[in-house]
This record gives C-alpha cells, sequence and structure tokens, in this order.
C-alpha cells in the first residue's frame, strides 16, 4: 500500500473548540461589522490591532456571538490575528491552533496566557 496516497481522517474538535472556531469564524467573515481600537484611538498601542469592546450593560448582550467574538478574537494570538484579511490562511491556521491546544472550557481559553499563545508558533 503506497502511503503517499492514504488520506488520515481529520481530527474532532471537542465541543468549546468548535464554538471558539465557530465564533472566530463569523468575526472573520463579517469584520466590516467590528471596529479595531486603531480606528478609535489615536495613539498606537500594543492593543491597536484588537477589535474594540464596546460597553454592554446586559449580561445577553454579553453572551451573544458579537460580543463574544470581539472577545475571543482579542485572545488569540498575534500570528494569527494577523491573518484576518486572509479567510482561507486564517480557517486553516486557527484549526490547527486549535487542534494542537485543546479547549474542554470557554474559561480555559480565556485564561491561556498570551505566554503559551508565543510558544504555538509553527
Amino acid at each position: 500500500m503506497n502511503l503517499i496516497n492514504v488520506k488520515l481522517p481529520r481530527a474532532i474538535l471537542p465541543f468549546y473548540s468548535q464554538y471558539t472556531f465557530s465564533l472566530l469564524m463569523y468575526v472573520v467573515t463579517n469584520k466590516h461589522l467590528f471596529t479595531k481600537n486603531l480606528e478609535i484611538y489615536s495613539r498606537n498601542t500594543r492593543n491597536a490591532n484588537n477589535l474594540h469592546v464596546p460597553a454592554a450593560n446586559l449580561t445577553k448582550y454579553k453572551k451573544g456571538a458579537h460580543y463574544m467574538g470581539i472577545k475571543f478574537f482579542n485572545y488569540l494570538p498575534n500570528y494569527i490575528k494577523g491573518l484576518i484579511n486572509e479567510k482561507q490562511v486564517f480557517k486553516k491556521t486557527l484549526e490547527r491552533f486549535l487542534l494542537d491546544n485543546i479547549f474542554y472550557s470557554i474559561d480555559a481559553y480565556l485564561n491561556f496566557s498570551n505566554n503559551n499563545f508565543d510558544n504555538c508558533i509553527n
């Protein structure tokens, strides 16, 4: 049997990793609905390329796809955030990142420190 022609089955992401993937693909697909901090603030800071988090008082809004998508996007490593304009490359890179770093809860993703993100660069 020739192993070059054999396709390996794709790994299946756990539920919360699938949720993260879907939220982030929503952000990339609808990037015209979001504003970067750079567009609002005149100072160039390290968070300039993060998406602007709108002020929100309602828990229902904070748990919605738009708000959570912003929050999840801002927690991405910079090397993935930079691919926002290249949808297919972003999708593949994000999928690889989520397969390499399995998240079984939303808190696990949000608590995953930036130090760990820097070590994930392939």
